[in-house]
């Protein structure tokens, strides 16, 4: 029998232990793109700063964020030119 069939004949919920798992909600994903989307976790909302959406190896787009400056700053102790 292919493992995946096994899978489906098994009840889970009377082999998994009793009280020593977290609570599964039915979590809401933000990101700061305002994509939403909906998810299962260990907590009830998440917010996160990237997703498939936004993220640049699904969207193509290469773009650096640098939110302290370090770029800069490596180009001006180096040297480097622009």
């Amino acid at each position: 029998m292919v493992l995946a069939q096994v899978s489906n004949l098994i009840d889970w919920h009377l082999i998994m232990k009793t009280d020593i798992h977290p609570k599964f909600y039915h979590s809401v994903v933000t990101c700061s793109c305002g994509n939403v989307f909906h998810t299962g976790a260990t907590k009830p909302t998440m917010r996160v700063e990237l997703c498939g959406k936004c993220h640049p190896f699904y969207t193509g787009e290469q773009r650096v964020v640098d939110t302290q400056g370090r770029i800069e700053r490596m180009k001006k102790r180096y040297s480097l030119d622009s």
